[in-house]
């Protein structure tokens, strides 16, 4: 039996708006630019790799490929509100921090995953921007569901937090509202929905720069500022 209650959602669902920071690796220009020799023949190969993907869904249709790229793939890999080869969700979180610590972990885990990485550094640029959410939203640290709160911060038993996500698609939640298991006082957002995204124009965006070695991870930016991670924070 699940530690929380499907009555919940009668109660537990609100509408809600937040502004999210998402952090994504800058690297598809950057891949392309060193197969080109020039930028004609960038252009051609960038409208041939956009060809090779998956369609967009409908509801992505006009966005900002910052909003609907989490929509576009099912990855086989899982994540805390989505299973394996499930829809896309687009993870984000309400302070830049907490947004850097999930970049940062899952560099370090990609890193100490691989065997032939595991004893080496990786130096990698991100952008990170604010988006924003809006829709209905169950809101994980807030009641009934915080009456739930070890199934939503298990650090690695994720099967809660799925079911739940699942019944959460079937009644039109757009998005969840969730305490980051890598930040204390930090907070999350899954969103389920294109629709319940937006960027305003112009955008806030950032530059920083990540290392992740075997110990862990930190991130800098040019203009000031730096986060650090150890890795005995995760383990």
């Amino acid at each position: 039996m699940p530690s929380w209650k499907p009555a919940w959602f009668s109660t537990g669902v609100r509408s809600k708006t937040a502004d999210l920071w998402r952090g994504v690796e800058a690297q598809h220009v950057v891949s392309t630019m060193r197969l080109a020799d020039n930028a004609n023949e960038q252009r051609v190969l960038e409208d041939l790799l956009e060809k090779s993907k998956p369609l967009l869904p409908p509801q992505a249709a006009g966005r900002h490929y910052l909003i609907f790229t989490p929509f576009r793939y099912r990855s086989p890999y899982p994540s805390r509100f989505r299973r394996p080869h499930d829809p896309g969700v687009w993870y984000g979180a309400e302070e830049l921090q907490t947004a850097c610590a999930e970049v940062a972990y899952w560099k370090w885990r990609f890193l100490v995953d691989s065997d032939g990485l595991r004893e080496s550094a990786l130096h990698t640029e991100h952008t990170f921007f604010l988006a924003k959410v809006r829709g209905r939203c169950a809101d994980l640290t807030a009641a009934p569901w915080k009456a739930a709160v070890r199934a939503w911060t298990d650090p690695r038993d994720l099967a809660e937090c799925q079911a739940f996500a699942d019944k959460a698609r079937d009644l039109d939640v757009a998005w969840i509202r969730y305490a980051s298991v890598r930040v204390t006082d930090g907070n999350c957002g899954a969103v389920f929905t294109p629709e319940s995204l937006s960027l305003p124009e112009p955008f806030e965006q950032q530059t920083w720069a990540c290392k992740t070695n075997s110990g862990g991870a930190w991130l800098q930016r040019a203009g000031g500022g730096r986060y650090d991670f150890p890795a005995t924070d995760w383990k």
